[in-house]
């Protein structure tokens, strides 16, 4: 495998952490389509405006959430824009306006934006905003602390990538939920088997699919790499930021580990996404295991998709710690906003426990504060409760998008059998500080 990076958008890989289903009523207030007027300011009636860019929360943002500003409006002598940005020219709209000078007063990113956005002065630092009711009541408030910064405000967190089980098939092979490595190979391997006594394999232990030519380069690191890295104690850079760390010991025993457990898989594995793996194999009860990212609604969810599969999930395995991903995607004070602290009443308005009790009993998604209730499936709460600290997201660093899409790359070509874990993590490596060293070099 050549030393390139994979030939797509770039908006292809970001973390997608709302599911649809919400509805809402008109608002003609609010626009919907990228490119809506920016910069905060006064309309013609001498009315302050407060201009806020949002990817697609829910299946009707504007309303589900426009609904929710008027008492906020009223106090502050303002209106707000709510333009929701399409996915698929999600950072496209961000770069074109930005460079022409415009955008929003609040923006919303997902990790990998922020280093570029940071080193064009393109996001200010909220560090100054940040108070002690701030530091006890918001629950992911240190998720948006980057590279120096409080560039980011978590919004929408939660959903992390869970292990899910089959539970007869466990019961079959005398086991329990597994709680480590060693379990979860143990039980791998006596789950792979021919059930049907034809000579052909038919249960698999690990319902795996590592395609992403149509989920996005980044989404099987999401998926399946970083838990296994951070469940062994390694890391994507190093503290400093200089140079990556993948490719140390605990990274390269991670991605063995994983390269290894392909003899459990389902054989068509790299022809498959995540996603479609885990409903066609473990969803069809062909596995023990599968990974899907959760919600608060999977226990009413797949009674209906899954009627006969008994499942039940561990938010991570451990080996020397535990770790699997969850996105903590966040709003952002633009540096173009006029009225700075305008914005900043804003952000803290919508992540406040009174406006997301609201917004999560229509949409449900992970509480934001320790006053604002749960709003799900039982099942899925000790993710938010006991496990809290379990999953997490994303080290953010320089040149991010970069290097996380050729490591994405590069691990396919090793649990492909294309390159050796030695030859693939050292490509990813080389690739990942040549383009460091580059960065920094500009920073002296």
């Amino acid at each position: 495998m050549k030393k390139k990076l994979l030939s797509m958008l770039l908006i292809t890989a970001m973390s997608v952490t709302f599911t649809a289903g919400c509805g809402g009523s008109g608002n003609d207030t609010a626009k919907t389509e990228d490119g809506a007027a920016s910069g905060s300011g006064s309309s013609e009636s001498g009315e302050k405006v407060l201009d806020v860019w949002v990817p697609p929360l829910d299946d009707d943002t504007v309303n589900n959430w426009g609904g929710l500003m008027g008492d906020w409006e009223e106090e502050n002598g303002c209106k707000v824009n709510i333009t929701v940005v399409p996915w698929d020219k999600y950072e496209e709209t961000y770069t074109t306006a930005l460079n022409s000078g415009e955008g929003p007063d609040v923006g919303y990113m997902y990790n990998e934006m922020f280093p570029t956005y940071i080193d064009a002065g393109a996001v200010t630092d909220m560090s100054g905003y940040v108070t002690d009711e701030d530091k006890a009541g918001y629950k992911y408030l240190a998720n948006g602390f980057m590279m120096d910064g409080q560039y980011g405000w978590p919004l929408v967190t939660g959903v992390p990538f869970v292990l899910y089980y089959n539970e007869e098939i466990l019961a079959d092979l005398d086991e329990s939920a597994p709680e480590t490595w060693e379990d979860f190979e143990r039980i791998c391997k006596a789950a792979t088997k021919d059930t049907d006594g034809d000579g052909e394999i038919d249960q698999f232990g690990y319902a795996c699919g590592m395609s992403t030519s149509d989920v996005g380069a980044m989404q099987i690191l999401n998926a399946y790499y970083y838990s296994a890295l951070w469940q062994n104690g390694g890391q994507i850079y190093e503290d400093d930021l200089k140079k990556v760390a993948f490719a140390d010991e605990a990274g390269t025993e991670a991605v063995t580990w994983l390269k290894d457990m392909t003899q459990y898989m389902n054989p068509d594995f790299m022809s498959l996404s995540w996603s479609d793996a885990f409903a066609t194999v473990f969803g069809e009860g062909k596995a023990a295991f599968g990974v899907y990212r959760s919600s608060q609604t999977d226990g009413t969810v797949f009674a209906e998709t899954y009627p006969d599969v008994k499942w039940d999930f561990v938010t991570s395995l451990k080996n020397k710690g535990f770790g699997t991903f969850g996105a903590t995607d966040c709003l952002t004070l633009m540096s173009a906003a006029e009225d700075q602290d305008l914005a900043m009443d804003f952000i803290k308005y919508v992540t406040g426990a009174a406006f997301m009790e609201q917004y999560h009993a229509k949409c449900p998604g992970a509480a934001l504060t320790n006053s604002e209730p749960y709003v799900g499936d039982e099942k899925m709460e000790k993710i938010y409760t006991d496990d809290l600290d379990k999953w997490h997201g994303l080290q953010v660093g320089p040149c991010g998008v970069d290097i996380l899409t050729q490591l994405s790359a590069d691990f396919q070509g090793i649990m492909s059998g294309e390159l050796s874990v030695k030859d693939g993590l050292k490509e990813a490596e080389d690739y990942a500080n040549d383009l460091l060293a580059e960065y920094w070099a500009d920073k002296e």
